[in-house]
């Protein structure tokens, strides 16, 4: 989260990649990286738009937010690690330029941009005013942890009287809301009626619509698999321990006769239930095709649509060939 927004002079992307092209249509588009200062230009063979390069949205692939005579843009082309090129951004397929300022890219709204950089840095707002000159890239504790700031202004002094907001005592729905500020919450997706596989990036979402998610079992948040202070573990198999704590003693009843002393995980409809916290793993199913590479199974790879990239779908289930985009 430190990276979700970069600084023109900390960009290795544009570095290593200082003459970038593409051409879309009936428009070329460069991206040049000198000193490091790296400047969007688009041309339609006879004229050209040139504007510097001063907000960059993602650390690996990456979109830019432009402005011109005071209104702001989201790029239309971006560039994408997978292929190490340029290509139009996500969402863009549909807009046809008829001039060269509609083709630098979609026009932005302020409540847009409010949320984009609220989300992407620290200090960009204040209450419904931009306040870019000072904002600082990427999260901060005080981001997460309100009153991080003074805290850690106080500690210079030794005193520790003052202590950031702790966030321990939030259960799984309200660590996936907590996220889902910026991830997207399941009440957010709803409510746009998003649907299909471009809802794959909305994680807090897509978690909340596994049928073993239960609000109140901390063995199912995001921060059980997820450390927000450290780079996302991109090894599948240090996960397995994760839903071993669930799963990982076979019933010790017959399935087909359940024991009506038990509660069945599998049959709770109640999200907000605190029966999961106090129900021992002994009664979860277990896997009968593998014990470890979980994930790769039940969390499979989603094609994110225009994205060039692929998400890992964090609606846990069990996922059978040839079968639609469960939505």
């Amino acid at each position: 989260m430190q990276h979700a927004l970069l600084t023109p002079d900390a960009n290795p992307v544009l570095e290593e990649h200082p003459n970038l092209t593409v051409k879309i249509g009936n428009y070329s588009y460069t991206v040049e990286t000198r000193n490091g200062q790296s400047a969007y230009t688009v041309s339609d063979g006879i004229g050209s738009i040139t504007l510097p390069i001063h907000w960059i949205f993602g650390r690996h692939s990456q979109t830019w937010v432009l402005e011109r005579d005071g209104v702001f843009y989201e790029s239309q082309v971006s560039f994408f690690r997978r292929d190490q090129a340029l290509a139009t951004t996500p969402g863009h397929a549909n807009i046809v330029p008829h001039s060269l300022a509609e083709a630098i890219g979609r026009r932005t709204s302020h409540a847009e941009l409010l949320k984009c950089f609220n989300c992407h840095s620290t200090d960009a707002t204040e209450g419904a005013r931009l306040t870019l000159d000072k904002l600082s890239p990427g999260l901060s504790c005080e981001r997460c942890h309100e009153g991080a700031g003074r805290h850690m202004t106080d500690a210079i002094h030794d005193n520790f009287t003052t202590l950031p907001r702790s966030l321990k005592a939030m259960n799984a729905e309200d660590t996936a809301n907590f996220c889902g500020q910026c991830h997207r919450t399941w009440d957010t997706a709803i409510r746009n009626h998003w649907h299909g596989p471009a809802d794959v990036r909305f994680q807090p979402y897509r978690l909340m619509n596994s049928q073993c998610f239960l609000g109140s079992d901390p063995r199912i948040s995001c921060t059980a698999c997820h450390d927000p202070h450290k780079p996302v573990e991109t090894n599948l198999a240090s996960y397995d321990a994760k839903c071993m704590a669930c799963h990982g003693v076979a019933r010790k009843s017959d399935p087909k006769k359940p024991d009506p002393k038990k509660p069945d995980l599998a049959k709770s409809d109640a999200p907000d239930s605190d029966a999961a916290s106090s129900v021992p793993a002994s009664i979860v199913k277990t896997c009968t095709v593998a014990k470890a590479n979980c994930a790769s199974c039940h969390m499979p790879k989603i094609e994110l649509p225009e994205g060039h990239a692929a998400f890992t779908d964090h609606e846990i289930r069990v996922v059978r060939p040839n079968e639609p985009y469960p939505d």
